[in-house]
């Protein structure tokens, strides 16, 4: 049975250091109870306790971890059914196919289309993760040479299929210095693929015919000593597929069943030769509740919509999306371009900057980290008022950019500008529009 957050309280050091990111090793406590935190957090927990502790401070979806470097790809580690409990750990990866009966032509197109395929939005760049590379032709050697070109074009993580143990071992042997997650182990191959996986040290997926004998297949596993686990529920029609990872899910986080206690794997390509049906039900499986999902190919007008779903559904809803604090240049800008404030709200960003695009007037956009608040909203918390705006302007480095003095603040916080006028002396404080739309027609009176 797990321990409670008192027992487990006991256990812990009493410090109350806070390196954990808590106040208190009470809150931590029951941090772990609840699944919501790991036990690695704390640096001085000792060896004795960290046995005691290791169930209670597992997630109840164990976390697992595909590749390595910056470029690995974590999947797991959920703590909810629904985002508005807390929030959704892990997105899911998303993965293109690529079989080794495909041309070279075909290949080549593929990895450059995994590569290219980024978008920039937020702030962020969105793109996919993962290469699942699949075995049809049940040659070794071809598989391997497939497997080696992959890893010499892609920094990708990948996904090696096959149901052949041998088959496996050779793409393993082409990157095993990698973590590949290894597909799939099933009742007829599980002992050599859990030795395979235990020599190399890499994450497993499991393939069974439903879910009994996905828990018998991930308890044998466990028993071996294998942890970082994926599982296929072998489900291919979409209500079944949908059913299942409900159930995964739940039994996982409300009845803390460890044999279903690890992330999914969604094929997708499995369940459709429709691409645009495919994307459909790809989306499904990124809202519920899949860990990867493999594509059959990736094309810009599915895969693009698939990336912003999975940001949405996956940013934490208690942080607003925020952009970096700093000097941001839209056009060709001078030292006799306008300069614009806002907040770092994201939103706020877009809309702003989108409008002095709009404009065709070259202009510098200081943009004030208000903690992902509106300008507005971020006023009235009293995380943008004059006195701290000011520094910012002085600190940020543009007054060494232009030649004039003049700063442009939105028409929302013009009571801030008298305020702002006594702390930055040497400024003009202009008050521009209030709205976004009427940025462009305000430009365009512009004089330095």
């Amino acid at each position: 049975m797990p321990l409670t957050g008192i027992e487990i309280f006991k256990l812990l050091p009493k410090t109350n250091c806070g390196e954990c990111g808590v106040p208190t090793c009470l809150a931590f406590a029951m941090s772990l109870a609840a699944g919501k935190a790991e036990l690695v957090a704390c640096p001085y927990v000792t060896d004795e306790a960290k046995e005691r502790l290791e169930e209670a401070s597992a997630p109840p979806i164990r976390p697992v971890t595909i590749g390595v470097g910056e470029k690995a790809v974590k999947v797991g580690g959920e703590t909810v059914l629904f985002r508005h409990e807390k929030r959704f750990e892990n997105p899911p990866g998303i993965a293109i196919l690529i079989s080794d009966t495909m041309a070279d032509s075909e290949v080549d197109s593929r990895l450059d289309r995994s590569s290219n395929l980024q978008y920039e939005r937020v702030g962020l760049t969105l793109r996919p993760e993962l290469v699942a590379v699949k075995c049809e032709s049940q040659d070794a050697a071809k598989f391997k040479a497939l497997v080696t070109k992959i890893k010499q074009k892609s920094d990708a993580s990948v996904i090696l299929m096959s149901d052949n143990p041998d088959i496996l071992a050779a793409g393993l042997d082409a990157c095993s210095d990698s973590k590949p997650l290894l597909y799939a182990a099933t009742k007829d191959n599980m002992d050599k693929v859990t030795a395979l996986a235990k020599d190399k040290s890499c994450p497993v997926a499991v393939r069974a015919e439903n879910l009994d004998e996905l828990i018998e297949l991930t308890t044998r596993l466990e028993q071996s000593g294998i942890k970082d686990i994926v599982i296929d529920s072998g489900a291919r029609k979409l209500s079944q597929t949908f059913e299942d990872q409900i159930i995964i899910r739940r039994a996982a986080l409300e009845k803390k069943f460890r044999p279903l206690g690890y992330p999914t794997i969604i094929l997708a390509n499995e369940m459709t030769d429709n691409p645009m049906k495919e994307a459909l039900i790809a989306a499904t499986f990124v809202a519920k509740y899949g860990g990867i999902i493999v594509l059959s190919d990736f094309q810009g007008e599915s895969l693009f919509p698939l990336l912003v779903l999975r940001l949405n559904i996956f940013t934490d809803p208690q942080r607003p999306l925020a952009t970096t604090e700093g000097i941001y240049k839209i056009g060709n800008t001078d030292d006799n371009s306008p300069v614009l404030l806002t907040s770092n709200f994201s939103l706020t960003y877009f809309i702003v900057s989108g409008e002095m695009e709009n404009s065709r007037v070259p202009s510098y956009l200081l943009v004030k980290d208000t903690e992902g608040l509106s300008v507005m909203t971020a006023w009235a918390a009293g995380k943008f008022g004059a006195d701290i705006i000011a520094p910012f302007v002085k600190k940020c480095g543009i007054a060494d950019e232009i030649k004039h003095r003049k700063l442009i603040i939105q028409g929302y916080i013009a009571i801030e500008s008298g305020g702002l006028e006594e702390e930055l002396p040497d400024w003009e404080i202009m008050v521009g529009p209030r709205e976004g739309a009427h940025i462009p027609a305000y430009l365009k009176t512009w004089k330095a």
